[in-house]
């Protein structure tokens, strides 16, 4: 059986093109032929302009080992890096006592 069409959202859909453009500016700053990225990626050629087109098809460890061919594989790790959503909705659900617990006479971290 075939794959199915990956559908996003035009936004996101955006974003991905935007992703794929910047790695295809990476690879002509660096001077290097779309047959090398791709051959150092063990990908097509064609794959490596799906790439570069920001095709949502493309697995993300395809994108990963082009990133890793420009040696640009640790911008991968900034992805989601600071979560300031998550760290706020985190924030709410901590309960903090009102007050310190009491020490019990004769426990041994009692100055």
């Amino acid at each position: 059986m075939g794959r199915s069409a990956v559908v996003l959202l035009p936004r996101l859909q955006r974003i991905l093109a935007e992703v794929g453009e910047n790695i295809r500016l990476a690879r002509l700053r660096r001077h290097l032929t779309a047959d090398l990225v791709a051959n150092r990626a063990s990908i097509s050629r064609a794959t490596l302009w799906a790439v570069e087109r920001g095709s949502p098809s493309v697995s993300i460890g395809t994108y990963l080992a082009v990133l890793n061919a420009l040696r640009l594989e640790e911008d991968f790790l900034l992805l989601a890096k600071d979560d300031i959503l998550g760290r706020k909705l985190q924030d709410i659900g901590l309960i903090t006592p009102k007050r310190a617990p009491k020490h019990k006479k004769g426990d041994e971290n009692e100055p």
